[in-house]
């Protein structure tokens, strides 16, 4: 065999296995079908185009022709590219830890012929080792036990089925105290030294920072609000962070955040440009500009795709080896640099003759942080001349496909940096994003969730209607001209997540109602690398009755809140999102500048920005009979160039006239 059926697909993902000796089948009903026939175990193999383990596995198994021979003969081989079908990747993900396994990928699960899981693991080695077996012996045991034992294997997939069926417990109040609660648990959990969550390895953890941060404020607790500050910079200063490209890595697998896996989210990067925005509004430290220019400059540079959007990764490895394009020895930063130049860089990015990591080095300044001003500037050509020889070797691959939920993140990150640091194209390429993903990836009024090569998978998921009215109202606050514009372009994207994708009781599935069939509708409350669907929506809709004062948003936030209340408790740090999105719906205050034309209304967003706050939004209006009349701001007076009244659910202050006041009343 020199090529199979995965070379019909569009995925980076899939595409790297066209050529294994594997019978590999997309996910389908082919497959199902042929299992079925055949009374054939499925092998399904999950995994992405940047992961590190799933190469190693197909390099060691899927590239062999001996091993192949066994998968072959004795299952249907399904290959899945999670990033692309998410959906598939949670059912199956939740399967596995209900055998009580941490999970990961590559995900190797063995199903029935009608698709319900009955074992499985992560990455298996090809030969024993660590007191594992070999994967063909695990292929060889479970496929004996298919044939020998059904009734084992019924009782497995009862089992998990059972386990992996969503089930919510009722409805109740949230409770508003959680939120406090729940950050300080998270706090307590928090590196004193190092920042980011205590061990290794050590994940951003966006959403948990974001409920921190807010707790910081609630509570007026100036640790929380440092334990986030520390992290970034922590973050920023290690060596997970690419110090001559831009951008982080996926995370670090040690406890100082030196060593990364080194593969380039978009994810990641979209949420940490939002974060570092926050912290250089609040601090003015000089480290969070230049990480927001340097991470912003890398997304346009490398990341960007024909039309404006996004592509998902950069790999980890190039070479056949984790990391290569990144790493350094002493000998050659002396080669490129000259002796002298060789030895300041060295000295201010941990460069020594035997390295900090299995022996080269990572550039990174957790022990030089703090320099000068004119030191700083005299690194910048040194470290472009280092990046000069950098793109000479082989670069790691781009998985160039487009997701829309992840593009959101990115059009998120981008406005609120380029506005942060005053870079009018940071913002241009949030909306050239946006627009692309409004031009190419909907059809009918809904979106798609991945486009590569002219291929729409449609319909998409409900992660991506609710990153998608975050990004809308996002950008209805960055460009007050098009605001009713993006608040309506919000508004219709949870029009349709509330038609197609709405539980009966309360929240949302994660797929269309008139999705393919799979063995159940996903329906979750937990984080993973990015906030879940429900909160992501529960944060949209509580931003649209803040905004605008349409209550029948107001009333679908909090059946969300309601249906999880149950819930949340059991597993705070899974739902930070939710409880951060929860702080909006009771703490969300919208500050509304009536302007007149030609008046400026900077020092008014400026006193906004120093407070930080992400609960707090604005709204630019030349008047405010266009609100709605339940609106609180509805028809209050101008009182000048520019009037504010910072409002809240139900009242807004008395008229403000000057940013001194509002930052008086800010706090």
């Amino acid at each position: 065999m020199t090529e199979n059926r995965l070379s019909r697909t569009t995925s980076p993902y899939l595409l790297q296995h066209k050529d294994n000796p594997v019978d590999w089948y997309p996910w389908g009903e082919e497959a199902l079908a042929e299992a079925r026939r055949l009374d054939r175990p499925i092998l399904l193999s999950v995994g992405y185009a940047a992961c590190h383990w799933c190469h190693v596995m197909a390099h060691e198994s899927f590239e062999d022709e001996a091993t192949a021979e066994v998968m072959n003969r004795l299952y249907i081989n399904i290959k899945v590219d999670r990033e692309e079908r998410p959906d598939i990747d949670q059912i199956y993900m939740r399967a596995l830890h209900a055998l009580g396994e941490q999970g990961g990928w590559p995900l190797t699960m063995f199903l029935t012929p009608d698709g319900e899981p009955f074992w499985g693991g992560t990455y298996f080695p090809k030969t024993p080792q660590w007191g594992r077996p070999s994967f063909v012996q695990v292929l060889e045991a479970v496929a004996r036990t298919y044939e020998t034992d059904r009734a084992r294997i019924d009782g497995n997939r009862q089992g998990l089925m059972e386990a992996i069926t969503p089930r919510l417990t009722g409805r109740d109040d949230l409770d508003p105290g959680l939120i406090g609660a729940a950050g300080e648990r998270l706090l307590s959990l928090f590196d004193p030294e190092h920042g980011g969550i205590k061990g290794a390895p050590k994940f951003p953890q966006a959403s948990v920072m974001d409920l921190v941060w807010r707790t910081g404020l609630r509570l007026d607790n100036g640790k929380a609000r440092e334990a986030c500050l520390q992290t970034l910079r922590h973050i920023s200063n290690g060596g997970i962070y690419d110090h001559l490209g831009g951008g982080m890595a996926r995370y670090s697998v040690d406890h100082l955040w030196l060593a990364p896996h080194f593969e380039k989210m978009l994810y990641d990067n979209g949420q940490y440009l939002t974060q570092l925005a926050l912290a250089y509004e609040t601090t003015g430290d000089d480290l969070f500009r230049r990480r927001i220019e340097e991470t912003a400059d890398w997304l346009l540079r490398e990341m960007k795709v024909d039309g404006g959007a996004f592509a998902s990764s950069l790999d980890a490895d190039s070479e056949g080896e984790e990391g290569r394009f990144y790493v350094w020895t002493a000998e050659e930063i002396s080669q490129v640099l000259g002796k002298r130049d060789g030895f300041v860089l060295s000295e201010a990015y941990d460069v020594h003759p035997s390295g900090n990591w299995e022996g080269v080095t990572i550039l990174n300044r957790l022990h030089t942080p703090q320099l000068s001003k004119e030191e700083e500037e005299c690194l910048v050509p040194l470290r472009q001349r280092l990046l000069d020889h950098r793109n000479n070797r082989t670069r790691p691959e781009r998985d160039d496909k487009v997701l829309a939920d992840w593009n959101a993140l990115a059009i998120i990150g981008l406005t609120k940096a380029g506005r942060a640091v005053s870079r009018e194209s940071y913002c241009e390429a949030a909306l050239t994003a946006y627009g692309f993903i409004r031009q190419t990836m909907m059809r009918d009024g809904r979106l798609g969730h991945s486009w590569r090569q002219g291929s729409l998978l449609f319909p998409g998921f409900a992660s991506d209607h609710a990153a998608m009215m975050l990004a809308a109202i996002c950008l209805a606050d960055a460009h007050p001209s098009r605001a009713t514009e993006f608040l309506g372009d919000a508004r219709d994207y949870g029009a349709a997540l509330t038609r197609w994708y709405e539980a009966d009781h309360g929240g949302f599935h994660m797929t269309a109602s008139d999705a393919e069939g799979l063995i159940l509708r996903p329906f979750t409350i937990a984080d993973e690398a990015t906030p879940n669907a429900n909160a992501q929506a529960a944060e949209a809709f509580s931003r649209i009755y803040l905004l605008t004062g349409d209550t029948t948003a107001r009333d679908t936030a909090d059946r969300i809140f309601s249906t999880l209340a149950p819930e949340v408790p059991k597993n705070v740090f899974a739902t930070a999102s939710l409880l951060a999105a929860f702080d909006t719906r009771l703490n969300g205050r919208v500050l509304v500048l009536i302007c007149e034309d030609g008046s400026d209304p900077n020092p008014f967003l400026q006193a906004a920005a120093r407070c930080a706050d992400p609960a707090l939004m604005v709204l630019t209006v030349r008047g405010t009979e266009t609100l709605a009349p339940d609106h609180p701001a509805h028809g209050k007076p101008a009182l000048g160039d520019v009037t504010a009244y910072l409002c809240r659910e139900g009242q807004c202050s008395a008229p403000l006239a000057s940013a001194t006041d509002l930052a008086a009343l800010l706090g």
